[in-house]
Formats: structure tokens, sequence, C-alpha cells
């Protein structure tokens, strides 16, 4: 999360109520950015479907090949398959069938015109 904050400011920050998100740091970090906090509420595994839906491709991929001591042993790889695998090669349905990278570099101009045009109306 620490490195996802770092690039990018979304309005909205959603997770469930897992002691990751719902921690000191974890919502001062969220909270640093300026975005709201929305999580799910405690005993309704279903208001999560969007996110867990996301993570399920990662899981599959990387977590339920290898065997982790630890929390630190799985960041170093789970890492590398967000950066390389996940954004960068897996294609998505949702997005036209191109990866989140490429949706975001075609996205990223509209957004900055749509912007400018709203900042010049009188």
């Amino acid at each position: 999360m620490r490195r996802a904050l770092a690039e990018h400011r979304p309005a909205i920050h959603h997770a469930d109520q897992g002691v990751q998100y719902a921690g000191t740091a974890s919502i001062n970090a969220v909270r640093d950015v300026g975005a709201h906090i929305s999580m799910a509420t405690v005993g309704e595994p279903t208001a999560n479907g969007d996110a867990e839906r996301r993570m399920r491709p990662m899981k599959e991929a990387e977590g339920r090949l290898h065997a982790y001591a630890d929390f630190h042993a799985a960041s170093q790889p789970m890492g590398r398959f967000l950066d390389e695998v996940y954004q960068h090669k897996r294609l998505h349905s949702a997005l036209g069938d191109l990866t989140p990278a490429e949706f975001e570099t075609q996205w990223l101009p509209q957004r900055r015109m749509a912007l400018s045009d709203t900042l010049a109306m009188p």
C-alpha cells in the first residue's frame, strides 16, 4: 500500500476490516494522502467482492505456488508479480483487454484534458 500511495492519490480507499487495513498505520497513510476511507461492513464478505476478484489472479498464480516462511519472504515475489505480471502482462476484459498499465497510459491524457477543459470554463 505504501508503494501505491507513493505514486497515486486515490479519492477513496476501500478495503475490508482486515487488520492490515484497519490498523492505525494504514489509516494514517491513507489519510495523509487525503483519501476518504471506506470499509466493508463487518461480517459482510460479499461487500468487498470487487477487490477480492482483483486479488484472485495473484493468489492463484503466485501465492499458491510457493510456501513462504513469513510475510517478508512473501512480499518480494508478490511485489514482483504485481509490478511485472499483473500491471504489465495480464489483460483485463473490464479494461477493454488492456493491461492496467496500458489503460492508465491511455486514460491519463484524457483525464488531464477533461480537467483542463473544466478549469478553462468561465
